[in-house]
């Protein structure tokens, strides 16, 4: 059932992703047409500078796709959803259990699929959005990400604690989104019991670390590569869903901090996500926002 329903949800989105695809496809080749025949550069700075428009232009061809995906590949979604929903309201007393549960199959798929969209979006964004490091208090992160899990806090009866947190410079939206990230997965990955969740940091080797530690059903250390990959799941969909996005993201985000991110874990046990945050680093990247 998902894999028909798959196919019919690409036919509808592949009408905008032939357009963005054909369009960029011409627009690089009429470039290569025009452009005059390279040659070997006599200098490494000219190599450094190559490499680097092509970056730029890499990045660029990424910012337009993720306009697409926010637009034009979830309006499609949105009808397929819409209608749907329509045909099982009209016409819900005229089919039988079968057949709604086909429905609902079908409005699962599109949501599911509209999720994994949004949150691709989010993993474009967090590598090539512009950032603006300014100096932030980390306690005014984590409320606003506590804010935004205020319904999934509710719903599990999560108890969370948090030490006094130092002033960082940071891009205020990208690091909400590691606190709400991280936090999230504590309160969805919880195990028999609430969930516990505390929050600290210390000042180590010029670095701010951040630590959450949570109570929750734990990870195998034998996957410590693989959580970090992007569409990495552990875990069935039936049982925790989710689209295996959300920690590409957030080590996306912390590499763009100067950082890195790491875990200790035991099954069972609870799981603690450790994130760097270098001091010097922040500062450089607020001077140049500032210039």
């Amino acid at each position: 059932m998902d894999f028909s329903l798959g196919l019919g949800v690409l036919a509808c989105l592949s009408t905008p992703l032939a357009w963005w695809y054909s369009g960029r496809r011409a627009t690089r080749k009429a470039a290569d047409e025009t452009a005059p025949v390279s040659v070997q550069p006599e200098h490494p700075s000219d190599d450094l500078a190559g490499v680097n428009a092509e970056l730029r232009r890499a990045n660029a061809e990424l910012r337009d796709f993720a306009h697409i995906a926010s637009h034009d590949l979830q309006e499609p979604l949105r009808m397929i959803t819409s209608y749907l929903q329509l045909l099982e309201r009209r016409y819900g007393d005229q089919l039988d259990p079968e057949a709604r549960e086909f429905i609902a199959f079908a409005v699962d798929g599109a949501t599911r699929m509209k999720s994994l969209i949004r949150d691709l979006l989010s993993f474009s964004q967090a590598g090539t959005a512009v950032a603006n490091f300014r100096p932030v208090a980390a306690t005014m992160l984590l409320d606003q990400a506590l804010a935004n899990l205020e319904v999934a806090i509710e719903e599990s009866e999560a108890h969370i604690t948090t030490d006094p947190l130092p002033e960082i410079v940071a891009d205020s939206n990208l690091l909400v989104q590691v606190f709400q990230n991280l936090i999230g997965n504590a309160i969805k990955f919880h195990a028999d019991t609430p969930p516990s969740i505390h929050v600290s940091a210390t000042e180590q080797d010029s670095s701010w670390v951040f630590a959450i530690r949570d109570n929750g059903i734990g990870i195998d250390q034998q996957h410590g590569a693989r959580v970090f990959q992007i569409f990495e799941r552990l875990h069935g969909a039936d049982q925790y869903p989710g689209t295996g996005v959300g920690l590409a993201i957030v080590q996306k985000i912390v590499d763009r901090h100067g950082g890195t991110i790491w875990f200790k874990s035991q099954v069972g046990s609870g799981t603690t996500f450790y994130f760097s945050i270098p001091i010097q680093h922040g500062m450089a990247m607020a001077q140049t926002n500032s210039v």
